[in-house]
């Protein structure tokens, strides 16, 4: 007994048992992908069809997340609740989204349900927030790669309201025109909303987060 006592003590110095990181009770660690639709470079910063953009870059500031240039997207991941979120902000620009979404959903195994993609809406007033489990592109460009890439649009969509005032032929130059100084601050409560939500959608769930974060 005691040759075993010390061969024991012996495995136990040199060879420590070592708690799972981050994960002490050793709880699966669940994975979502959220896909902020917008267009690279610098003279799109702050224009309306970025707005998913704008809100990753917040959800991302406020864990203290770091971006870095990989395939097909601007990407950083954070943990909470033993739950990891991978943010990316595609980098094909728009028309090409979902061959980004396609290749971070199959690099890093994430299934259909457990992804949201926010993007921006003419069809809603300045800073209105709706969150849907499927549904149309509606047109929206970015929503569309997505469609044909993933040959589903069963995913939900966070769709992030940007008002629909422009003139008669004028709805591109209003997507891609920057807001204005007092729209900006106008939306600086929903995008904090909408960063709340994306940990929401992990933590309580789809229908839940619907419910609570959904605007009228």
């Amino acid at each position: 007994m005691a040759i075993f006592k010390a061969v024991k003590q012996f495995l136990q110095h040199f060879f420590p048992a070592t708690e799972p990181h981050n994960n002490p009770q050793n709880t699966p660690t669940m994975q979502f992908l959220i896909v902020g639709l917008g267009n690279i470079g610098t003279e799109y910063e702050k224009t309306r069809h970025n707005i998913g953009f704008e809100v990753l870059d917040h959800a991302a500031k406020q864990q203290n997340a770091s971006w870095s240039l990989e395939r097909h997207a601007h990407k950083t991941q954070f943990s909470h609740k033993s739950h990891t979120y991978h943010l990316i902000k595609p980098t094909t620009f728009m028309n090409l989204s979902g061959k980004a979404v396609r290749y971070w959903l199959q690099q890093l195994k994430i299934d259909q349900s457990n992804m949201l993609v926010i993007v921006d809406d003419l069809a809603l007033d300045l800073g209105k927030l709706r969150i849907r489990a499927q549904g149309s592109n509606g047109g929206h460009n970015g929503l569309k790669s997505i469609d044909e890439c993933l040959n589903s649009q069963q995913y939900a969509r966070f769709r992030f309201g940007i008002g629909n005032d422009f003139h008669k032929g004028k709805q591109v130059q209003f997507v891609l025109g920057k807001w204005s100084e007092d729209e900006w601050a106008a939306l600086q409560t929903p995008i904090e909303k909408a960063s709340e939500a994306i940990i929401q959608f992990g933590t309580i769930g789809l229908e839940r987060t619907m419910n609570f974060y959904n605007t009228k």
